[in-house]
């Protein structure tokens, strides 16, 4: 008997799902309004400090820092209570602190030492809230629609990348000042709160709250730990993120260095990656599910476009090879979160997420100052190189350890066994 292969869906199914719709709508109305407040935040700061760069780079370090340190705690605490209300209680908390900045921005009284509690309190509510939201998705639409949902989560994401900066630039210079922007974000929530309100409880497929007992981090590194479907794709990421998070550095770097372009065709430069990945994230919401061929090629087409981007020798090659290089990264993130989500059991979901958003966080630290040495001491094209073959060592690196991580987990199983046996003869 032949089996019938697995069809591509529509590539907006997902929005047929009431629940899904109302938190596809507001994530697009925040996402937009988060970037535009990531654009003021940077540029307060550097109007506070007279332009200062060590201060963006303190900025940037607190926003991030508490994902690295606590984020396998937000996870969780994602499997311990209902991840609507925890959604609708950091959503408000994120709106109170867009709120508060733009009032001390407005009227005058914002120091740098404001933004930089705001950014580390950004940061701990986004410990929370990030493996909360993510592993969310599946109770609206279900196991069948999870890649599907991701794909347009990661458009929706993209899109307000190339939206939101340019709209916050355009307001900055007509309201004359960063304030306006961070209120017009705190309005943007109400939008992600309202439709979390709304959502109809008995539509959730919500598991039951996982109830609080010792252990229960190491319960979960264990749990990866002894599943290959769950290291693999977390391992790739947590290699290839050395690389992912410093790109837009590199593309900075080789716009004004090697190409001696001016802002507006920088800008051009940041546009075309942003829309391949979003080209990338419309691609993978046709597909009907993740697959280790297209995590493994994704991870691998990514570093050789990064290589190929860094050899390059004319501007317009340079900018069209941007375009397929943010769709092979896309198709890489998209597929390997779809993967881990789908391979999680519900118990156990926040925990796993919050260790794939931690190694999706972690790799900029350590990845971002290495390749801004290599390039700083051999030029941009160098560090867009090195970039490209670290990732892809990175990836044989990830299968590697799979292999070598599930013998020894097989291994000490079968030990095991042999052992209970002697013990009952």
């Amino acid at each position: 008997m032949q089996t019938v292969p697995e069809r591509r869906g529509s590539m907006f199914r997902s929005l047929r799902n009431r629940n899904y719709r109302l938190f596809a709508i507001g994530g697009i109305v925040s996402n937009v309004g988060g970037w535009m407040q990531r654009t003021a935040q940077d540029w307060l700061v550097l109007d506070l400090t007279g332009g200062s760069a060590a201060a963006l780079g303190v900025t940037t370090a607190l926003q991030f820092l508490p994902m690295v340190l606590f984020g396998l705690w937000g996870g969780m605490l994602a499997d311990r209570y209902p991840k609507r209300r925890l959604l609708f209680a950091a959503q408000s908390l994120l709106g109170v602190l867009a709120l508060t900045m733009g009032v001390l921005t407005v009227t005058g009284v914002a120091q740098v030492w404001h933004v930089y509690v705001m950014a580390l309190a950004l940061g701990l509510i986004a410990c929370v809230e990030v493996p909360t939201r993510q592993s969310f998705v599946v109770e609206m639409v279900g196991r069948k629609d999870l890649p599907n949902a991701i794909a347009l989560n990661a458009s929706s994401f993209n899109l307000a990348r190339v939206v939101g900066p340019a709209v916050a630039g355009v307001l900055i210079h007509v309201l004359g000042g960063t304030g306006p922007i961070f209120l017009v974000n705190a309005v943007s929530f109400l939008a992600v709160l309202g439709g979390l309100a709304l959502m109809r409880a008995r539509e959730l497929t919500t598991p039951d709250p996982v109830p609080r007992a010792k252990g229960q981090l190491r319960e979960g590194l264990r749990y990866v730990k002894d599943r290959p479907d769950l290291l693999m794709p977390i391992l790739l990421v947590g290699f290839v993120s050395l690389c992912m998070q410093s790109f837009s550095t590199s593309i900075a770097l080789m716009a004004r260095e090697v190409f001696a372009a001016d802002a507006s065709s920088f800008g051009v430069a940041s546009s075309m990656f942003a829309v391949g990945a979003l080209v990338g994230a419309l691609m993978a919401a046709r597909r009907a599910k993740p697959g280790k061929t297209l995590l493994v090629g994704g991870a691998v087409s990514f570093g050789l476009f990064q290589i190929a981007t860094g050899l390059a020798p004319w501007y317009p090659l340079y900018l069209l090879l941007l375009i397929p290089t943010g769709v092979a990264l896309i198709s890489l993130n998209t597929t390997a979160n779809a993967s881990v989500q789908l391979a999680s059991s519900p118990e156990m979901r926040g925990r796993v997420m919050g260790l794939y958003v931690l190694v999706f966080t972690a790799g900029a630290p350590v990845g971002a100052p290495l390749l801004g040495w290599v390039a700083e001491a051999g030029g941009p094209r160098l560090g867009a190189v090195v970039g490209g073959v670290l990732t892809l060592l990175g990836a044989g690196a990830a299968i590697m350890l799979t292999k070598a991580i599930g013998r020894r987990t097989t291994h000490a199983a079968v030990r095991g066994v042999a052992a209970a046996a002697a013990g009952v003869r």
